[in-house]
C-alpha cells in the first residue's frame, strides 16, 4: 500500500517532531505506518541515518548491506516523490505496545537532542524547495544502490555510502545545506573509489592475459 503523506514538519527538528510523536501517543497500541505518518519526512530520514549506521566501519557483514540498502532506497524514493513508502501491511499495521515503544523512543529522543547540538538550518538553499527535495532524495537513493553493490570484503565500499546516507539524512532532516553538501561530496567520493577499483581489477586483469 502506497499512501501519500504530506510532509509539513521539516520547519521542526527530527527531535521536536520525535518529542511531538511520543506525547501524542495516548493510546495503548500504536503502528509503525502511524508513528512515520506523525513523523513524516523526518521520521523516514531518522529511520535512513538508523539504517546506515552498522556500516560506519571499514568492512561490513556479507549480505547486510543488500537489506539495509533496499530500505534506504525505498525511504530516498518516498522522499524524492513525497510518498508514503511500500511497506508490507504485516509489518506497517503490525500493533506495538506503547509502554514498551516509548522508553525506547525517548532513548533516541536523548541521542537526537545531542545532534542538534552541532547541525542548524544553513545554506537553506540546498535543503528547501520541491526540486532540491527532489534531487536529494534522488542522491539519497543513489547512495543507497551503492552500498547494495556486493563489495563488503572490500574495504571501506560500505564506509563511504554508509557516510553519505548518515550526512545526507541528517542535514536533509535538520535543513542544514552544510552537512548536505558534505553528503554529496561523499558520493562524489564513492563513485571515484568504484571507479578506481574497477580499474585496478580492469588493469590485472589485462597483466594476467599479457
Amino acid at each position: 500500500m502506497t499512501t501519500t503523506i504530506g510532509f509539513t514538519d521539516t520547519e521542526k527538528s527530527t527531535s521536536a517532531v520525535l518529542e511531538d510523536v511520543i506525547r501524542s501517543m495516548d493510546a495503548e497500541h500504536v503502528t509503525l505506518r502511524q508513528i512515520l505518518e506523525k513523523m513524516g519526512e523526518s521520521g523516514l530520514l531518522l529511520l535512513c541515518g538508523l539504517l546506515s549506521l552498522p556500516f560506519l566501519v571499514p568492512v561490513s557483514i556479507p549480505g547486510v548491506s543488500t537489506v539495509f540498502g533496499a530500505g534506504i532506497v525505498l525511504i530516498g524514493i518516498a522522499v524524492t516523490f513525497n510518498r508514503f513508502p511500500w511497506l508490507p501491511s504485516k509489518l506497517a499495521d503490525r500493533k506495538l505496545e506503547r509502554s514498551k515503544l516509548v522508553p525506547v523512543l525517548e532513548r533516541g529522543l536523548t541521542i537526537l537532542r545531542k545532534v542538534d547540538r552541532y547541525v542548524r538550518p544553513r545554506l537553506l538553499g540546498l535543503t528547501t524547495g520541491g526540486l532540491v527535495n527532489r534531487v536529494n532524495g534522488l542522491v539519497l537513493t543513489f547512495a543507497g544502490v551503492l552500498l547494495m553493490m556486493p563489495l563488503s570484503f572490500i574495504p571501506f565500499s560500505n564506509t563511504l555510502p554508509g557516510v553519505a546516507i548518515l550526512l545526507l539524512s541528517t542535514g536533509i532532516s535538520q535543513r542544514d545545506g552544510g552537512v548536505v553538501l558534505a553528503g554529496h561530496l561523499l558520493v562524489v567520493l564513492t563513485i571515484l573509489y568504484f571507479a578506481g577499483l574497477a580499474w585496478a581489477a580492469y588493469a590485472a586483469g589485462n597483466s594476467l592475459l599479457g
